[in-house]
């Protein structure tokens, strides 16, 4: 039985939980492929999994969600994909964090030769997150200011460059002002700094009081109020993250209840999931041609910041949840 590398928790808690070793790797079934990694993508997902928000199947469980790399071996049924193939994947499933992954053909898509194995697996869930953001869950169209969180982030990056192009004026928030350069390099007009700045005071500055169509808020519980805050009458608050906590529960017809300040009543929140806009084989492919497109055309640059070594994985879920990260990082096996 073959060996491979992997990084594996087996039980719920900080980075010090997870575990590198050896498994035995697994053949791949029908309809699978076994691909050998050449780099992985690093998620505030893979943290949430790690701290059991989002509950293993069972333990021990491996985390990661995107990773690129070539075709190992091919189950009875494929015939998409063969050995040596160069491809990076997208999964619902966690389990990326290993040398030899098993997964699914369907989530599989081959790479094209401008984009290398280390940017692939930086952008498959965070490019794919960016792109239902913008072309699902809201759709923006030029003229719309938009506010982002996290803006100096891997998505939040990929987010407001994109955004920009698509003729939208970018509010970005960031935690210092060395990220607030980074974010007003990629794609932002205007930063605000979440530390010293009074972020909704800002947003209803730089839109005549009027706040924002939409907000972009992957951080959760400490940003939800000021969320809802920036919206303008019948806006629409994204929330597609937690970083910073659970959001708590809270009245609903607060929704409604903002007309009475003198500000926007009638508002929406969805809890949107990339799981949800790429289901389906045919969005999958169609939202990944989008994403390799942007980059290829340069619309979207993406700079990996830092690279660990898997056996190092318990560090980068350290930097990554300290939020002094920014950017992508990736772990090479």
């Amino acid at each position: 039985m073959t060996q491979t590398k992997t990084v594996r928790f087996y039980g719920y808690g900080a980075p010090d939980v997870l575990r590198y070793g050896d498994v035995d790797a697994t053949d791949p079934g029908p309809g699978q492929v076994m691909i050998r990694s050449a780099a992985i993508g690093v998620n505030f997902i893979d943290i949430q999994q790690r701290k059991g928000r989002y509950p293993a199947k069972s333990l021990p469980a491996t985390p990661g969600a995107e990773g690129a790399g070539v075709v190992e071996a091919v189950g009875a049924g494929v015939i998409e994909f063969r050995p040596g193939d160069r491809v990076a994947y997208f999964s619902h499933f966690p389990g990326g964090y290993i040398e030899l992954r098993v997964i699914d053909a369907d989530r599989v898509v081959k790479l094209p030769d401008f984009i290398s194995f280390e940017l692939a697996a930086g952008i498959m869930l965070k490019g794919l997150t960016a792109n239902f953001l913008l072309r699902g869950s809201y759709q923006v169209r030029a003229g719309d200011t938009i506010l982002v969180h996290a803006a100096a982030g891997g998505v939040g990056l990929m987010l407001c460059q994109w955004a920009r192009r698509l003729g939208a004026r970018v509010i970005g928030v960031v935690g210092t002002q060395e990220k607030a350069q980074i974010a007003s390099d990629h794609g932002c007009d205007h930063v605000i700094v979440r530390e010293t700045d009074d972020i909704v005071a800002r947003v209803r500055a730089l839109t005549g009081d009027l706040g924002v169509p939409v907000v972009y808020d992957s951080v959760g519980a400490s940003t939800f109020d000021i969320s809802l805050a920036c919206l303008r009458q019948r806006g629409l608050l994204v929330s597609f993250g937690t970083a910073s906590g659970p959001i708590p529960p809270f009245d609903l017809f607060r929704l409604n209840n903002n007309h009475h300040l003198g500000k926007g009543g009638s508002l929406y929140i969805t809890g949107a999931s990339v799981f949800d806009y790429t289901r389906e084989r045919s969005e999958y492919l169609m939202r990944v041609a989008d994403l390799f497109e942007v980059v290829r055309s340069g619309i979207v640059k993406v700079e990996i910041k830092r690279r660990y070594m898997l056996v190092d994985a318990a560090q980068a879920h350290r930097d990554l949840e300290s939020g002094t990260t920014t950017g992508t990082s990736v772990l090479i096996p």
